[in-house]
């Protein structure tokens, strides 16, 4: 495999500030930044947070006008369109800033087989568009918007398939594999994203089948690690060790996870163990170890570090400069997602280092659900809007707005 390693010519991590708002602000106008302002303020009062989606929902299906409201404010902060050529102004400037795009098509909780169909031609439009576009480069896409929900379940739990059932599932197989068979024939890597947990030993075995199959000669697929499960650093490890062993790179995004709410309240509910970490340092432990795994793993393990914490931005930085692994790895990505933490994003790609956001897109009211989790994950970690809401009101000093 070809070498990235390096002396250390571009600017090392110790010297790396996420504090120099100049930088992470860079991209925005002062309206765009004063929007900020008042939506973090808004989603930092968590009883707006609580009774905003059930009002705005029940405002979307009657047809009150607000559909414009939603699309000026918290829309254009955390999505990039409704539809591909939407996006385009954001595309580019976050590649202006250094930082690339990963299109997100976010529509969720259909059945329908004409719907998985067409999210399937959509997700394959994404690649398109990123073939060749350096400012575009990772893709992603979600099993369950091409299949349904309720048979992964069956499968997750070993449950006996109906004919019809099995027919569906041979669908959801191929579409599958036209978009990673479409990946690879673009040159462009496309990220499978974790999901719950009583569905993802189904949708990790898809992802294991489709690196083997195009992950020979360059990382082209990821899966998803949700590190605020315990046993998902055994499942990284594990997995890696398969790869090895049959001559392919596996590709890991590593988040700390998305649905620890959900996971609980089930478990608790069905009355089994909670797949979830006992608390957030057990969480935060694993993640930081997983990182050290994939920079002492480069070779022949990609990373995407999905993550807005400081401290796992800071060690992947550092642990890349101690082994002298060249920034613009190919096999090292970091990642944020659309309107949060620009401050790691921007002052990141500064550096030198590849960074990528989240940008989702798709239709306002198929968006909303996505939207309403952004709001609700933000105010239920410590910190996080206060963090926010400090960087651009430092920066707002600065300008004198």
């Amino acid at each position: 495999m070809t070498s990235y390693y390096t002396n250390g010519s571009a600017k090392p991590a110790e010297g790396l500030s996420f504090d120099n708002t100049e930088v992470a602000f860079r991209h925005s106008s002062n309206a765009e930044l004063k929007r900020a302002y008042w939506l973090f303020r808004i989603i930092n009062v968590n009883f707006l947070v609580k009774i905003g989606p059930p009002i705005t929902n029940f405002a979307v299906n009657i047809g009150l006008p607000i559909k414009g409201i939603i699309k000026a404010t918290i829309f254009k902060q955390f999505c990039g369109g409704e539809t591909i050529a939407e996006c385009d102004a954001t595309i580019k400037n976050l590649h202006d800033g250094g930082v690339g795009t990963i299109l997100d098509y976010s529509v969720e909780g259909e059945d329908e087989e004409a719907v998985f169909d067409e999210t399937r031609d959509e997700i394959i439009r994404t690649i398109k568009r990123a073939t060749g576009d350096p400012a575009i480069p990772i893709t992603v896409f979600k099993v369950t918007g091409v299949g349904r929900f309720s048979l992964l379940e069956k499968l997750d739990a070993g449950t006996t398939l109906t004919a019809d059932e099995q027919a569906e599932w041979a669908k959801v197989q191929q579409r599958v594999l036209d978009i990673c068979q479409k990946a690879y024939d673009a040159g462009v890597p496309v990220m499978i994203d974790a999901e719950e947990s009583w569905i993802q030993l189904t949708i990790d075995a898809l992802a294991m089948d489709m690196m083997r199959r195009f992950n020979k000669e360059k990382i082209i697929v990821y899966n998803t690690y949700q590190l605020y499960r315990h046993d998902k650093l055994a499942s990284l490890k594990a997995d890696h060790a398969v790869a090895v062993n049959e001559g392919f790179v596996l590709g890991a995004k590593i988040v700390r996870g998305a649905y620890m709410e959900k996971e609980r309240k089930r478990a608790a509910e069905m009355g089994y163990q909670s797949p979830i970490q006992p608390d957030k340092l057990s969480a935060d432990k694993d993640y930081d170890e997983a990182v050290r795994y994939a920079v002492e793993n480069i070779n022949t393990l990609a990373v995407v570090a999905g993550t807005h914490n400081e401290n796992s931005c800071r060690l992947l930085a550092e642990l890349m400069d101690k082994q002298g692994i060249e920034h613009r790895h190919p096999h090292v990505y970091f990642s944020q997602l659309l309107g949060m933490s620009d401050n790691l994003s921007f002052n990141l790609a500064n550096a030198g280092y590849n960074v990528v956001k989240y940008v989702p897109y798709g239709p306002i009211k198929a968006v909303l659900p996505y939207l309403f989790r952004r709001a609700q994950e933000n105010t239920a970690i410590a910190g996080q809007m206060g963090r926010e809401l400090s960087l651009i009101v430092k920066e707002k000093k600065r300008r004198g707005i």
